[in-house]
């Protein structure tokens, strides 16, 4: 990863980057969803996405005895993920259980278009259900597509402002959101709409939001709202799916308009909390390169 610094001028911003949001219908077996995500990203790559985002766990669905998860089959899918990207020439964004050091996290991974591992963020605020099975991360992140500065944060993560926030004020225009919603139909039913916070995410930070969910029955009596959104820098909601069926939601993002104006402003003033938020970003920088370097030789892809 190159530096990042507030204020930078990238050349990137002129361009139009076209994004994709997976919204699934869990199913029963590892093989079946990897066949889902085959399916979802070589439509969307047909359709000239240059990056796509599936939700949380989308490799083993949420609503699983994570216990018995071996790290051989999370290896064998994360493999087929990697041939994907590299056959269709597309960077992919999957949500999936990864092992570190013994531990099981829950993660976003990011393949590039040589099908390289090129960013792995392990979710950091964690749920009760969560606490069950994972381990809680230990940092922000922060990634390139195509030149492109993003980050992401999973889930229940949306509550949690700083992640977002900094990330812009490192760079990052674009936030990708994976999701595996699992309440009672009831509640999930009152979620439809887009009336969720994540207009305001983009807005407070004037920059691109990327949110891809799960949807319908998700096992154990639980559902999820589906409300999958791709979201403008101004807070308007430029495609969203329903809170039944499966869907790719296709946008193209104008750069130019991801200036990170309010994040970057952060960094002037008040002063005295502004040299505390500059003192942070070359330690982001640092802590991204040396999480991404644990995973990128367990999935090296293909020769660029």
């Amino acid at each position: 990863m190159r530096d990042l610094a507030p204020n930078i001028s990238n050349p990137e911003s002129t361009r139009v980057f076209r994004v994709g949001a997976v919204q699934m219908i869990f199913a029963d077996s590892m093989a079946a969803n990897g066949a889902k995500i085959e399916r979802a990203a070589t439509a969307a790559a047909r359709k000239g996405a240059d990056a796509i985002l599936f939700p949380e766990c989308a490799t083993t669905g949420y609503a699983m005895d994570f216990g018995s998860l071996k790290q051989s089959a999370v290896d064998q899918a994360l493999n087929a993920i990697s041939q994907l990207a590299a056959d269709l020439r597309v960077q992919l964004l999957v949500g999936s259980p990864i092992f570190r050091s013994g531990r099981l996290y829950n993660a976003l991974l990011v393949f590039n278009r040589s099908g390289r591992l090129v960013h792995a963020y392990s979710k950091c605020q964690l749920t009760p259900a969560d606490r069950q099975w994972f381990s809680a991360g230990e940092d922000v992140s922060l990634f390139e597509l195509d030149g492109i500065p993003a980050s992401t944060f999973i889930c229940h993560e949306r509550r949690y402002p700083e992640l977002p926030r900094i990330s812009a004020m490192a760079g990052a225009r674009i936030l990708f959101h994976p999701n595996a919603g699992m309440d009672s139909l009831a509640v999930s039913r009152k979620k439809r709409g887009g009336w969720d916070g994540m207009a305001v995410r983009a807005f407070e930070n004037a920059v691109y939001y990327v949110f891809a969910n799960s949807v319908g029955p998700q096992g154990r009596g639980k559902w999820s709202a589906g409300d999958s959104k791709i979201v403008h820098p101004s807070g308007k909601v430029l495609r969203i799916a329903n809170n039944q069926d499966e869907a790719t939601l296709i946008a193209d993002l104008k750069m130019a308009d991801a200036t990170g104006k309010y994040a970057l402003e952060s960094l002037e003033h008040p002063r005295w909390l502004a040299a505390h938020w500059r003192s942070l970003l070359p330690k982001l920088l640092r802590k991204a390169r040396r999480t991404d370097a644990l995973f990128e030789k367990r999935f090296p892809g293909r020769p660029t």
